[in-house]
C-alpha cells in the first residue's frame, strides 16, 4: 500500500462497503508543485519567451485546475489499492463522493458493491426429478428418416395439394376491404403444415391445385406482433401458381457418403446415429439435472444481488443472444440495435444467474471443492470425438490455457451438482429422447 494511505472500512448493509481513505496531503502538494514547474517549461503566454514563464505565474493562474487533476489522478491511483489492502470482495466500479482536502489529508469515500456473503441454506430439503431416456431401433430409424427429410427435394405432382407438399402461390389480404402492409406477395413458397403462417391459413390452401383461385377467412391471433392486426379477421385471395412433393433421397452409396459411411452400408450409418444420439442424451441429461438441480437451489436461497453483477449479467445474455441472431439471419451482431432487447427481458433470469454464481462460489470456498483433472481429461476426450481429428481438439484443449480453464470451469460447476445431489432427495423420470432434447433446448440462457 502506498506510504501512509491510511484507509477504514464500514459496512453500509449487505451489498455495500464503504471505505474512507486518507492520503498525506504533502502527496497532492508535490505533485502539483511538480507538474506547475513542468508546465512552466513548455507554456506559451502572451509576454514571455517559451520556457521563461514564472512559476508563481503558472501557479496563480494554473495552480487550482492543476490541483483538481492531481486530486482525481491520486484517487484514482489509490481507490484500488485501498480496496484490495482492505481484502474487500468488490464488484463493480466504486462510486466516490464527499472529497476533501484538509491540512494533513485528502479524504475521500469510496462506497462499493460487494460479493454477497451469504450461506447458502435448505441442501437437504431439495427435491429433483432426474430425467433418463434410451434409444431404441425405432428412434435410430426416425432419426435416420429426419437425416433424408433434411435434404428432401421437390417435385412438381398433378392435382391438390396437400399437407408436406410445397406450394407456390402469390396472395393479396385485406382487413375490413383494406389493404395492410405486409399483407401481399408473389411466388410465396410454403411447405403446407409447417406452422408458418397464421391459423387457418396452411389450412385454407390443403387441397388447391395449380392455377386455381380461392378467397380464405382467416383471424389474427389476438397476441399477434402487429397490434394493429390482432384479433382481426381477414380476407386472402390466393393464386396457386404450382403443386411440389416432397421426394426424399434414397440410402444409396452416397447418401451414406454424406455422414461419412464408405464401409458397412446401413447397418454402420445406424451404428454412428445411435452413438451420436446416445452423446447427445448425456448431454441432454447433465443439462436437465443442472438445471432442475439449480431450480430447486434457487427456490431455497432468495438474497439480494448487487446492481453491478445483474447489469453485467444482462450484458452478457443480451450479447449472446445478438450472437445469436447474427447467426441465425447472418450479419454483424454489433450492427443490430441493443434497444431492441430490452433490459426487461433479461433482468428476472440475469438476477437468478447471478445469485446461482454466488451460490456455487460459496459452496465451493466453504466444501474446499478442487476441480478433478481426470475429469477433465475425460471431458475433453469426449469432446474431441465430435471432430474429424479428435487428437488436434485434445492437443487444442491441452495446449491452450484460457481454453483448458473454460473446461475446467464447466468440470467443476458439475462437481458442485454432484455435491448437491448427494444431499438432494432424487427421482427418476423415464421419459421419450425427442422429451428429454426439447427440455435441454427450453433451458439455454
Amino acid at each position: 500500500m502506498a506510504k501512509d494511505l491510511q484507509v477504514t472500512t464500514n459496512k453500509v448493509n449487505d451489498n455495500q462497503t464503504q471505505l474512507t481513505v486518507k492520503v498525506p496531503v504533502e502527496q497532492i502538494q508535490n505533485q502539483v508543485e511538480s507538474r506547475i514547474r513542468k508546465v512552466a517549461k513548455t507554456a506559451k503566454i502572451d509576454g514571455f519567451r517559451k520556457g521563461k514563464v514564472p512559476v508563481s505565474h503558472i501557479r496563480a493562474q494554473y495552480g487550482a485546475g492543476i490541483q483538481q487533476e492531481v486530486i482525481n489522478d491520486v484517487i484514482r491511483d489509490t481507490v484500488f489499492e485501498a480496496i484490495k489492502a482492505e481484502d474487500v470482495r468488490a464488484v463493480g466500479m466504486p462510486n466516490i463522493d464527499d472529497v476533501k482536502l484538509e491540512d494533513e489529508f485528502l479524504v475521500y469515500q469510496a462506497t462499493v458493491e460487494i460479493f454477497p456473503e451469504i450461506e447458502v441454506v435448505g441442501l437437504d430439503e431439495i427435491e429433483v426429478e432426474r430425467h433418463t431416456a434410451t434409444i431404441n431401433d425405432e428412434d435410430v430409424d426416425t432419426m435416420i428418416e429426419n437425416l433424408r427429410k433434411q435434404r428432401q427435394e421437390f417435385v412438381e405432382k398433378e392435382g391438390a395439394s396437400a399437407e408436406g407438399d410445397q406450394v407456390t402461390f402469390d396472395f393479396e389480404g385485406t382487413v375490413d376491404g383494406e389493404k395492410f402492409e405486409g399483407g401481399a406477395a408473389e411466388d410465396f413458397k410454403l411447405v403446407l403444415g409447417s406452422g408458418q403462417m397464421i391459423p387457418g391459413f396452411e389450412d385454407g390452401i390443403i387441397g388447391m391445385s395449380a392455377d386455381e383461385d380461392k378467397t380464405i377467412d382467416v383471424t389474427f391471433p389476438e397476441d399477434y406482433q402487429a397490434e394493429h392486426l390482432a384479433g382481426k379477421e381477414a380476407q386472402f385471395k390466393i393464386n396457386v401458381k404450382k403443386v411440389e412433393e416432397a421426394k426424399l433421397p434414397e440410402i444409396d452409396d452416397d447418401f451414406l457418403e454424406l455422414f461419412g459411411v464408405t464401409e458397412g452400408g446401413v447397418e454402420q450409418l445406424k451404428e454412428d446415429v445411435r452413438k451420436n444420439m446416445l452423446r447427445e442424451i448425456k448431454n441432454a441429461a447433465r443439462a436437465q439435472i443442472k438445471k432442475a438441480t439449480f431450480d430447486a437451489l434457487l427456490e431455497k436461497n432468495q438474497f439480494d444481488i448487487p446492481s453491478a453483477m445483474v447489469d453485467q449479467e444482462v450484458e452478457r445474455q443480451r450479447d449472446l443472444m445478438l450472437q445469436r441472431f447474427a447467426q441465425q439471419f447472418g450479419g454483424n451482431p454489433n450492427s443490430i440495435d441493443k434497444d431492441m432487447l430490452p433490459r426487461e427481458l433479461f433482468e428476472e433470469q440475469a438476477i437468478n444467474t447471478a445469485r446461482l454464481g454466488v451460490m456455487v462460489s460459496r459452496l465451493i470456498e466453504a466444501n474446499n471443492l478442487e476441480v478433478d483433472q481426470d475429469r477433465v481429461e475425460a471431458f475433453i476426450k469426449e469432446t474431441a470425438e465430435n471432430y474429424e481429428d479428435p487428437q488436434e481438439v485434445i492437443d487444442y484443449y491441452t495446449n491452450d490455457a484460457q481454453q483448458r480453464a473454460n473446461i475446467e470451469s464447466v468440470v467443476l460447476e458439475d462437481q458442485v451438482i454432484d455435491f448437491l445431489l448427494e444431499k438432494a432427495k432424487v427421482t427418476e423420470k423415464e421419459v421419450d429422447y425427442q422429451e428429454l432434447l426439447a427440455s435441454q433446448q427450453q433451458g439455454l440462457i
